[in-house]
């Protein structure tokens, strides 16, 4: 497929593509007339891709660990594989999803016991069930 389609199909931007390009992310084919050429499996890729970008990983740390992604929960990657710069980078990353967990854990308290003291309700009146599955 052509990167116009491919970006129809995952709502990633072209320009954007061209960079995981770039950032050795994505491996076109190029036919003779230089079109960039993707196999069907470019569209679960750019996904992974978007999802662990949203979850804040650099493409450094994606571009270590994408041929080893088997789906989008899961993470096959051989010990030997693993070699001591990418631990460091996923080791490193696993310490800031947790830091900002605990200064988000600590604003949600420090929320909760702000309307607790304001509202006569204790603030349970604006506070929702979580939404089910």
């Amino acid at each position: 497929m052509k990167i116009g389609d491919l970006s129809r199909r995952t709502g990633v931007p072209t320009r954007l593509l061209r960079y995981y390009e770039e950032q050795d992310l994505l491996h076109p084919d190029r036919g003779a007339n230089g079109y960039r050429s993707y196999p069907e499996a470019a569209v679960r890729d750019v996904q992974q891709i978007r999802g662990l970008l949203d979850s804040g990983l650099t493409t450094e740390m994606i571009r270590a660990i994408l041929p080893y992604l088997s789906g989008p929960e899961e993470i096959v990657l051989p010990a030997e594989h693993l070699t001591p710069r990418t631990a460091a980078l996923l080791e490193g990353h696993i310490d800031r999803i947790q830091a900002r967990i605990d200064c988000l854990a600590r604003n949600r308290d420090r929320l909760s016991a702000y309307l607790a003291a304001v509202r006569p309700d204790g603030g349970a009146a604006d506070r929702r069930p979580a939404a089910g599955p």
